[in-house]
């Protein structure tokens, strides 16, 4: 059975490239969305191992976001909360995310968070 992929959703492509590239090379899959609804749509598509979510987004923001994603689909899938806002722990806390990652953060806080709740990436 193959892993699901890595969903980054965020409404800056700078951050949803860096992210992917930086992914990418460590060798996981990735799949972008640019707001909660294309979020949505990708996991119709197929169901990531792990949700990394920007809270302000337009169209569908981080908080509709989750509690959509939730009503279908329960608790099966981590939810890690990107943001910029000053307390990244407390937005985390009002979706119950499974943890938190203040921007700006460095690649081996993004690397331990995804081996945590991804695992290692899946054989090629």
């Amino acid at each position: 059975m193959s892993k699901g992929p890595v969903l980054v959703v965020d409404d800056d492509a700078d951050m949803l490239a860096m992210v992917d590239m930086v992914l990418g090379a460590e060798g996981y899959r990735v799949v972008a969305a640019a707001n909660g609804a294309e979020a949505l749509e990708q996991i119709a598509r197929e169901m990531p191992s792990l949700i990394l979510l920007d809270m302000r987004m337009p169209v569908m923001d981080g908080w509709r976001f989750a509690e959509a994603f939730r009503a279908r689909y329960d608790h099966r899938v981590p939810i890690i909360v990107m943001t910029a806002a000053e307390n990244a722990k407390a937005r985390a806390e009002e979706i119950d995310a499974d943890g938190h990652l203040a921007k700006p953060f460095d690649l081996e806080q993004l690397f331990a968070c995804v081996r945590r709740y991804a695992g290692p990436p899946a054989e090629r």
